[in-house]
């Protein structure tokens, strides 16, 4: 079956060149070489990285990392508790986006009620804490400056209390460089936490909250140099392009729905939960029976995975496109 491929650059959506081609020749292995000389490396299948949405029971763990580079880190966040302490970035804006349940961000900018769907961005040197309740989340830890791209559904508020219950403690405020990742604190020291808050009453300065499009297509919601972050929403009609970008790895989460993603790094169904990472100029397509959201993140630079591999990707075989077609015929 004949199949069309879009060869993209991560700045533009319309693509460079557009290539008809064979399917199960794009996703076969190469020709045997007709040179004693091996020419082309073994390359390993896609790897993919699970944990569940839902919240389960657990002592309070520091983030999970995912990917990470020298630039950007992606790290997953379960909590049923508050933050131990406020935390101030020195070269990165933190971009979160809720999974499920409920959490507080409280900031010096104002506070946000964190709803399933909902993006924010905490900019470079805004001290911030949480308060989660029996809830899941991730981090991007971008450089600074982001640019969102579409208007805010909401914005940062003044609120105080910041929770029901809350009372201003004795708690310490953290500065952190690297993505503050663990073990790169500069300094640690006591702050007077009302202090901290009350800062929103003398700036004009408001954090937004941004949420994806529900119509089919990818809604792009940050970007920067070198970045992107967004929401790509299919309606399980089947229809299926593929897609090769250039100048940047993909990182997918899948929020909703089931999808079979086909690559020249093996074939792979996805469920919600899943992370995987698809390198720069490797061809890939999606094929989806139901409605189905994921998250991108497009980065210039290499995005290795740190955690664990929960499963691994299928190698092509015509049996396994036949399979993961048949599913969208039936």
């Amino acid at each position: 079956m004949n199949v069309v491929e879009d060869v993209m650059v991560m700045a533009s959506e319309q693509p460079l060149r557009s290539v008809e081609r064979d399917e199960h020749l794009l996703l076969a292995a190469p020709h045997p070489g007709k040179t004693p000389i091996k020419l082309w490396r073994d390359h390993p299948l896609l790897t993919v990285v699970h944990y569940p949405q839902q919240y389960r029971a657990q002592p309070f763990a520091p983030p999970r990392g995912i990917y990470e580079n020298d630039q950007i880190r992606i790290e997953w966040q379960t909590m049923d508790n508050r933050q131990p302490f406020y935390h101030r970035n020195c070269d990165v804006d933190e971009i979160s986006y809720q999974i499920d349940g409920e959490r507080t961000l409280m900031t010096e900018l104002g506070v946000i009620e964190h709803r399933p769907g909902d993006f924010s961005r905490i900019p470079r040197g805004v001290a911030h804490d949480n308060y989660g309740r029996c809830e899941s989340h991730l981090l991007f830890y971008i450089p600074a400056p982001v640019k969102e791209l579409i208007p805010s559904v909401s914005r940062s508020q003044p609120v105080s209390p910041p929770f029901p219950g809350w009372e201003a403690g004795n708690v310490n405020e953290a500065i952190t460089q690297c993505m503050g990742a663990a073990g790169h604190d500069i300094v640690v020291f006591p702050v007077d936490e009302r202090q901290i808050l009350d800062h929103v009453y003398t700036t004009p300065d408001r954090m937004h909250v941004l949420r994806a499009d529900a119509e089919p297509a990818t809604s792009w919601l940050y970007a920067a140099p070198q970045f992107r972050l967004g929401v790509t929403v299919a309606d399980g009609s089947g229809e299926r392009r593929y897609r090769r970008t250039l100048d940047g790895d993909e990182i997918q989460y899948q929020i909703r729905g089931r999808r079979t993603l086909l690559t020249q790094r093996g074939i792979v169904d996805l469920h919600p939960g899943d992370f995987v990472r698809i390198p720069l100029g490797i061809a890939h397509a999606s094929v989806s029976v139901d409605p189905s959201e994921h998250v991108r993140l497009l980065s210039h630079r290499e995005l290795p995975q740190v955690a664990e591999t929960s499963r691994t990707a299928d190698p092509y075989s015509p049996e396994r496109l036949k399979a993961a077609h048949s599913k969208v015929a039936l």
